[in-house]
């Protein structure tokens, strides 16, 4: 497999929020953005109580959304998260069982969505994810990672998108796909996403492919449904250990693994002496908040952040632009579906 050895170089990044590595938590930001997170409908997925999702949703409670949508694949995960934000807010919020593996499911659970009352979402936060582990597969067989953080919210986005165009939001609604800076591991296979059905299966080029897929995914929205108000944006929220995004338990041996490729691409991660800049959950979650609330990055449509901010860190991996439709054709096919904007 080819390798990418340096960043990109691109120009400075610009600066529309003033929020940084060292004062950006989620707390604090959803304070200073209190105006646009009230009477917001935000459906966010992946809300496992201590993971990012729940932090989020658990943040935001405070100012006044209108509705907080629970999406997820265990219903008393979802009723921890609930009951933790009950005993913060009395904002309403639903449950909706969600799981990103399955094709069918994920389309019942979107036709539940569509038949909801409320005539519009404001905020669709693609939080699920899963990191690393031994070869699956999801039940349309596609390798697990790229099935579930990728092909699983695609379709689903896509799906409920008749809720996201109705909202009266301006200039729209937000659609945040929570990334990675591991997206710097592999591009997009195009000719083996499956890993030659896993003869060729490394985890970690598994994970990067599908956050570079989150990525290009994003982009792909800008550009077929920014004229329509979308908005939508990718991010890096950091390093938090201890959350439940690992499918299981990561040992000593999976991120030496890991340093072994980022020696093979170059980056910083890959020397001896490199450590995780590792952040708290309220430090990971606060570009979500970002990325979803804040109106000075309307602009930046298609965005990918960082550290509560714009970010020109897109690697090589998810910078060449045929990419972005090409992803697009390939994830239609693989959910059976044509999506036209």
């Amino acid at each position: 497999m080819a390798t990418q050895t340096q960043t990109q170089t691109q120009p400075p990044a610009p600066t529309p929020t003033p929020y940084n590595r060292q004062n950006s938590t989620a707390s604090g930001i959803a304070a200073d953005l209190s105006s646009s997170i009230a009477g917001k409908v935000v459906l966010t997925t992946g809300v496992s109580p201590n993971g990012l999702g729940a932090h989020f949703v658990e943040t935001i409670a405070s100012h006044k959304p209108a509705l907080l949508i629970l999406a997820g694949r265990s219903e008393s995960k979802l009723r921890a998260t609930a009951a933790k934000i009950a005993s913060i807010s009395n904002v309403p919020t639903r449950l909706l069982i969600l799981d990103l593996s399955s094709q069918s499911q994920i389309r019942a659970a979107a036709k539940e969505v569509l038949a909801y009352p409320e005539p519009a979402i404001d905020v669709l936060v693609n939080s699920a994810g899963i990191m690393a582990g031994p070869y699956s597969t999801t039940s349309s067989g596609i390798e697990l990672q790229f099935g579930s953080n990728h092909i699983g919210h695609f379709l689903f986005t896509n799906l409920v998108m008749p809720k996201l165009l109705s909202s009266p939001t301006t200039p729209g609604p937000r659609i945040v796909n929570v990334s990675s800076d591991g997206h710097r591991l592999s591009p997009i296979r195009f000719t083996s996403i499956n890993f030659d059905n896993g003869r060729t299966y490394n985890q970690w080029l598994a994970y990067g492919q599908s956050k570079t897929a989150n990525i290009l995914f994003s982009k792909s929205l800008a550009e077929k449904l920014g004229g329509r108000g979308v908005r939508a944006y990718s991010l890096h929220p950091g390093v938090a250990f201890g959350t439940s995004l690992a499918g299981g338990e990561l040992g000593e041996s999976d991120f030496a693994d890991l340093s072994i490729i980022d020696k093979e691409i170059g980056d910083p991660l890959g020397e001896d002496d490199a450590v995780f800049d590792v952040k708290t959950l309220d430090e990971c979650a606060a570009t979500h908040v970002v990325a979803a609330f804040d109106p000075r990055i309307d602009e930046y449509n298609g965005a990918y952040l960082e550290n509560g901010n714009i970010s020109n860190d897109v690697r090589p991996t998810a910078a060449n632009p045929g990419d972005v439709e090409k992803l697009w054709k390939l994830s239609e096919e693989l959910v059976g579906q044509k999506f036209e904007y």
